[in-house]
């Protein structure tokens, strides 16, 4: 996983632009409306999804696989973010707790074992009354069944990288327990652009 993107950050630098997703700009809505100030990003990339939020004010850490992703972040924001480079799988990096936490297109990628630590690790982290948000690709996307099947609804697409589909069952059995409140598919991004058609997600929303 590591070698496969810093490869790809290396390839294709900013691959995503720096828009940041309509998921994180309803994120960025949610933790405003509760007054959140400290939160932490998983899978942080080389930051697009944190803008919105530094932006706003937010007191950002991220956490990040690829060294190429974190020094293009670098050159955006500088030092004012704090970003632990390694894998999501060797969390906790700090003994911060956080009053928000927003990870995005990142766990699907991940298997049963590395998922349910992943929402341990973070729910753990998590401040008493604060939200962790979640978006996870669903298994009504059209991706759903291309490639080897590896698992139940987990499918290895030809550049070898494995994805875990969500449907309603798998969204309560993973993430019931951490307080979940809310859980709802969405189209990613939400207006369609060019030829490129929208994702369909998970957006899932927890409070601890």
């Amino acid at each position: 996983m590591t070698e496969f993107w810093e490869s790809s950050f290396q390839d294709k630098n900013a691959m995503w632009g720096f828009e940041p997703t309509d998921a994180a700009l309803a994120t960025l809505k949610l933790f405003q409306e509760h007054q959140l100030e400290k939160i932490l990003i998983p899978g942080f990339g080389y930051g697009r999804n944190a803008k919105p939020f530094a932006d706003a004010g937010f007191q950002v850490t991220g956490v990040e696989i690829s060294e190429t992703a974190i020094r293009l972040a670098r050159q955006h924001y500088g030092n004012s973010i704090t970003i632990h480079h390694g894998p999501v799988s060797a969390m906790p990096f700090d003994d911060e707790t956080y009053d928000g936490v927003f990870c995005y297109a990142l766990i699907y990628l991940l298997d049963e074992e590395e998922r349910a630590k992943l929402i341990d690790d973070c729910y753990r982290q998590l401040r008493p009354g604060g939200y962790m948000v979640f978006v996870a690709v669903s298994k009504n996307d059209a991706m759903y069944g291309s490639g080897r099947e590896v698992s139940k609804d987990r499918f290895e697409t030809r550049h070898g990288v494995q994805l875990f589909f969500y449907d309603a069952a798998a969204v309560e059995t993973e993430f019931g327990r951490y307080g979940l409140i809310e859980y709802k598919e969405i189209d990613e991004p939400v207006m369609q652009t060019g030829n490129k058609p929208s994702l369909k997600f998970w957006y899932i929303t927890c409070r601890k």
